[in-house]
């Protein structure tokens, strides 16, 4: 197998599996440059794949070739409504963050396994009959070299993720709405000085992660697993999570890292086929993914400095 078959099959995995990361921690980096620490990102993949599985497989005799894309809208209202819950729980009640993102990773398994029973009156829905599949991209599979590995054999929603992470990245530092929303998560009692209303903009950073891991969570589910079990998202959600502290909280920081550990969950899953791993038994490929956070997270976390108000409680008035 030469170099160019590797990169063939290697990079449209890799940005298969990168995506839902890319798209869940972008969704973390609104929330905690707000200030709200989300660690309930696992949970919002949850119900983002829960909501857009259940929505394909009702709707796809109305909606057709079209139900995938309108079940990822789907995904991200139920996504953003599921992340009020944590947004009044840590900013109205000022609950600790931390506790608060725990439970909502808790209530979405435990919450979708019980409309699962209650509807398909099993533990697994059933496989959508239409789902995200392989594409090549016209006019640009042609490209040489670079179409084959690039643009052949590929997925629309590997480059919507490129897409939404530098459309983020303009958001973020280009915009007004980005700087007041990097202020409340520096320093709010600045920020609600100069007029911003620091509640505001910590509900919409809240809301806009749950959007986004919502999507995260419907784009996994529709074109990796397929359907929705216990154990359709499992560990995604962290996963998404160290590819924002990985990132140092910049979207295309993010971005990058996000699609490094989409290498490492393809390589768990296509690395037998590899002639240059196909001799590591199975089961380091499978825990490779997750050996790889833990090195990359202690190897960068002690210089990868958070927003300094994120996690933190601010009552307006107070000093």
């Amino acid at each position: 197998m030469s170099l160019m078959d590797i990169l063939i099959i290697l990079v449209p995995s890799t940005l298969l599996w990168a995506a839902p990361l890319v798209f869940t921690a972008l969704g973390g980096i609104f929330s905690e440059r707000s200030g709200v620490v989300n660690i309930g990102l696992e949970g919002l993949m949850v119900i983002g794949a829960f909501s857009a599985i259940v929505f394909n497989l009702t709707t796809f005799d109305t909606f057709g070739s079209a139900t995938p894309w309108i079940a990822l809208l789907v995904a991200m209202v139920a996504g953003a409504l599921f992340s009020i819950l944590h947004a009044v729980a840590s900013i109205t009640f000022r609950a600790d963050h931390t506790v608060s993102g725990v439970a909502i990773n808790l209530l979405a398994t435990g919450l979708t396994l019980f409309l699962v029973k209650l509807i398909y009156d099993k533990g697994e829905t059933g496989i959508i009959s239409k789902g995200f599949s392989k594409i090549d991209v016209p006019v640009l599979k042609d490209i040489p070299v670079i179409g084959k590995i690039f643009f052949q054999n590929t997925y629309w929603t590997s480059f919507v993720a490129i897409l939404v992470a530098i459309i983020v990245w303009y958001i973020v530092f280009k915009t007004p709405f980005g700087l007041r929303l990097r202020s409340v998560g520096e320093h709010p009692m600045a920020a609600d000085t100069m007029g911003i209303n620091v509640t505001k903009m910590r509900y919409l950073g809240v809301i806009l992660s749950g959007a986004l891991g919502g999507l995260g969570g419907g784009v996994y589910a529709q074109s990796i697993t397929s359907n929705f079990s216990h154990s359709t998202i499992s560990g995604q959600g962290f996963m998404a999570l160290a590819a924002m502290i990985f990132g140092k909280w910049h979207p295309l920081g993010a971005l990058g890292a996000a699609i490094f550990f989409g290498f490492a969950q393809s390589i768990s899953i296509i690395g037998s086929s590899l002639p240059f791993l196909k001799e590591i038994p199975n089961v380091y490929l499978l825990i490779a993914p997750y050996v790889l956070t833990i090195l990359a997270l202690t190897g960068f976390i002690g210089r990868a400095d958070a927003p300094k108000a994120s996690g933190t409680h601010y009552i307006k008035g107070s000093r």
